[in-house]
């Protein structure tokens, strides 16, 4: 009984693992009306576009948890880089970041 247990403990604790997703991963709604997706990846959260003219190009990067982020996006008609935050409230995605510190940009996204 004492070897079940030592088994099956690792094995439930890699199930609830797999499963405490950040609600931030999924599919978003841009402001324009194209859609990205926010997917776990090396550098913590990387989006993507899926759709549009830039439509599997990789936008941005963020590191963070429990709905507070930081890190970058591209503009992909500008091409430039925005460093800023990123900050999950229910169904709502907001970005605010700046290049320079001068240029400042924000962006509401909904889920999909």
């Amino acid at each position: 009984m004492l070897r079940l247990a030592l088994i099956t403990a690792p094995m439930a604790l890699v199930t609830f693992t797999a499963l405490a997703q950040e609600p931030v991963v999924g599919n978003w709604k841009t402001q324009v009306g194209t859609t990205a997706t926010i997917d776990e990846c090396a550098q913590g959260y990387c989006i993507t576009m899926k759709t549009g003219n830039n439509a599997g190009r990789r936008i941005g990067s963020f590191k963070g948890s429990n709905g507070n982020f930081t890190g970058s996006i591209i503009e992909p008609e500008s091409k430039k880089t925005f460093t800023g935050v990123l900050t999950l409230s229910g169904d709502t995605v907001r970005m605010r970041g700046c290049t320079m510190k001068v240029i400042c940009v924000s962006l509401i996204w909904t889920r999909l």
